[in-house]
């Protein structure tokens, strides 16, 4: 452990789908249960993944462009209300934080650095699925896209995460697997640690963020050496 690490905890902000937990295959059904109920037929899993990560509403609209289809604005709340009541009582069915995990966040807290959650999921349903997976207990916050009115890449997410969180946006880190987290890193000036295992169409290392890593494992070294520079805001 470097004296940089020992002198200064740091906040750990992570994204959630596609990053701390493997929630594709939940979505996906809830997704395919509206498209059933439209007459539509099921996106398959596989080209699907690449679909999640700005929330519940665009997850449906990319579902039916899939199909080339448009419904109104009504229809679009309608299908999106009855995604989130389905989604909710089904929400950690097959849903599993991603291998590795649990061993990493046992390392940040042993160092002492603060663990968070800064998602576009709203905060009742990422709350419900940490809880379900016995993770919520792990992070001093868990923010989501209805917690402070606005989404990732807006950069006030990230620090209002990290100030419910208690830490201090100038010794933070993110982590995530998508546009969205590198996007709102790169806003609040802080370092990124990108995910290859998560859910995104655009390659994450096209995005290059500080860091990549392909396995959780690999998540402590990644952040270790990041602390181990200034961090990127300086007033």
């Amino acid at each position: 452990m470097t004296s940089f690490e020992k002198t200064c905890p740091h906040t750990i902000v992570f994204d959630l789908d596609g990053t701390l937990v493997d929630t594709a295959p939940d979505l996906i059904t809830a997704l395919n249960y509206v498209l059933d109920r439209e007459g539509l037929p099921p996106v398959p899993m596989a080209s699907a993944r690449n679909m999640i990560g700005a929330g519940a509403r665009k997850l449906i609209e990319r579902g039916l462009e899939a199909e080339d289809r448009t419904v109104t604005p009504a229809d679009m709340d309608r299908m999106t209300a009855d995604f989130i009541a389905y989604y909710a009582d089904h929400i950690a069915v097959e849903s599993r934080p991603f291998e590795g995990l649990e061993a990493a966040l046992d390392h940040f807290a042993a160092q002492g650095h603060r663990l968070a959650v800064c998602t576009n999921k709203l905060e009742w349903l990422s709350k419900r699925l940490l809880d379900q997976l016995d993770l919520s207990r792990r992070f001093a916050a868990i923010c989501g896209a209805d917690t402070f009115g606005v989404q990732k890449p807006d950069p006030t997410i990230f620090r209002e995460t990290v100030a419910r969180a208690g830490g201090d946006v100038k010794a933070s880190i993110m982590v995530g697997d998508a546009g969205t987290d590198v996007g709102v890193a790169r806003r609040a000036g802080v370092p990124v640690i990108g995910v290859s295992f998560g859910y995104t169409d655009v390659p994450i290392a096209e995005l290059k963020p500080d860091r990549l890593i392909h396995h959780m494992r690999d998540l402590p070294a990644a952040a270790s050496s990041l602390m181990t520079v200034s961090p990127l805001i300086t007033n």
